[in-house]
This record gives C-alpha cells, structure tokens and sequence, in this order.
C-alpha cells in the first residue's frame, strides 16, 4: 500500500544566476551618492598643491605630534578615496612622501591603495559582477579564461604601466571572475614602484615649496621612469610567454 502521506516529488532546478537587484545595487549607490557629496561638498579644491602648500604646517605638526593617528588617518583617507575612484591619486600618493617620507609614504600608499581597491573590487563583483558572467556569451566567457589563465601577469601589467585609468584596472577584473587573492597580491606588488616614485617626489616636495616654484605631477613621470616601469611589465609577461612558447612546441 502507498503511503498516503507522501507529498508529490518537486522537480529540482538548477541553481538559479545571480540576478540584479536593489539590494545588490546599494553599494554602488552608496559610492554614487559618496561621490555626489565629495563634490557639492567642495572638498575636490583641498586634493591640490595649493591646498597642500597653504597647509603645510599645520600638516607637518600634526604628524609630528600624532604620528600612529597621522599614518592610519592618511591611509584610511587613501582608501576611501581609491574606493570612491576620487580624483586627486597623485596629489594624494605625493602628500604621502611630503608628509611621511619616501619609504613609510611608499607603504601607508601601498596598505591605503590596496585596500581600497579590493574594497571597489568586492563591490563590483557583488553588485555587477556575477550576475554579468551569468549572463555573459561564448565570446566573453573565451576572455574569460585567458584573463584567467594568466591573471596574476596580466594584471601586474596593469598595475605597472598606466595603460587604463586605475578605476577601471579596480573593477574590471570582477567582471571577469578574477579570484580575491590573486587581485590582492597583484594590486599590492603592482603598484608600488609607482608608490615609491611618487611619495620620492613628495619627500622633495618641501624645497619647491620653499622656492615658490610651480609643481605638476607630470614632472614625476620621466622618461627614465617610463623606460623602468614598462620594464618591469615586460618581466611581468615573461611568464605568460613562456607559457605559450612551450604549448606551442607540445603541439608541435
């Protein structure tokens, strides 16, 4: 005899692709918003050297009275800005070495930058990221793989060379199912011999201020510099080439 309890089997589905919501959005919103009143604030005209140079004193004290509180201050402060995709990364990565030197201003950038681009990163992957791969076709998914075969070169690349504004390098990659660990690695290694140039102009940023000089952070990016930082991104590929010679000569 049947048992007359049994309920009627339910099909089982396929989990279901992540799908746009409100509730996924309300980070990005937050950030929208964030950035809307970063600017009817008026707060982009104190991210300028003019600005730095009115305040030099009172920065300079500040960080010689407090400076635990300064140095996590400052990389909060770059965090959130990197986060928010704020103008100003230059002026802020120089002040770092104005304030704290090249080496310490190298590191509180770095900690700063790293964190607030996996901060964007985890964002985008939340609110746009999966339900965008769900969606994506055969061509995407092609790119994909390759992006991801070779991530971690392919975006140490990124890093050292400026190719692409450092807002789009942030979230790109959650776009293409980039895993956590390798962004993290390759955005903290990536950037800082570009951390280390800018914070060494800001160590000298004092003696152009004393001789009321005008200052651009183009004056930062030589050739010479160009040249180093194109170099280590061809190191960076080496891996990536090999990888293809030897597939090459397998399938030969």
């Amino acid at each position: 005899m049947s048992d007359l309890n049994c309920e009627p089997a339910i099909p089982t589905s396929p989990t279901a692709a992540p799908r746009f919501s409100v509730k996924r959005l309300l980070p990005l919103l937050a950030i929208v918003a964030a950035i809307a009143a970063f600017f009817a604030a008026g707060l982009d005209q104190y991210v300028t050297f003019d600005a730095l140079r009115d305040n030099r004193a009172a920065l300079t004290d500040f960080v010689a009275q407090q400076g635990l509180i300064a140095a996590l201050l400052f990389i909060a402060i770059y965090a959130v800005s990197t986060a928010l995709s704020l103008p100003g990364g230059a002026v802020m990565s120089i002040a770092g070495g104005f304030l704290f030197g090249t080496v310490a201003g190298t590191a509180y950038i770095v900690i700063g930058a790293t964190a607030g681009a996996i901060a964007i990163f985890l964002i985008a992957k939340t609110a746009l990221g999966d339900a965008l791969r769900a969606k994506a076709g055969p061509a995407l998914r092609r790119m994909e793989a390759g992006f991801q075969e070779n991530a971690l070169s392919y975006l140490l690349v990124l890093r050292l060379v400026p190719l692409f504004p450092f807002f789009v390098v942030n979230i790109v990659p959650a776009f293409l199912g980039v895993p956590l660990r390798i962004y993290a690695i390759a955005t903290f290694i990536g950037i800082i011999p570009g951390a280390f140039v800018f914070a060494s102009v800001g160590a000298g940023l004092g003696s152009i201020f004393d001789s009321n000089q005008e200052f651009s952070p183009s004056a930062a990016v030589t050739p010479e510099v160009i040249t180093a930082l194109v170099g280590l991104a061809v190191l960076s590929l080496l891996p990536v080439i090999y990888k293809k010679i030897k597939a090459r000569r397998s399938a030969g």
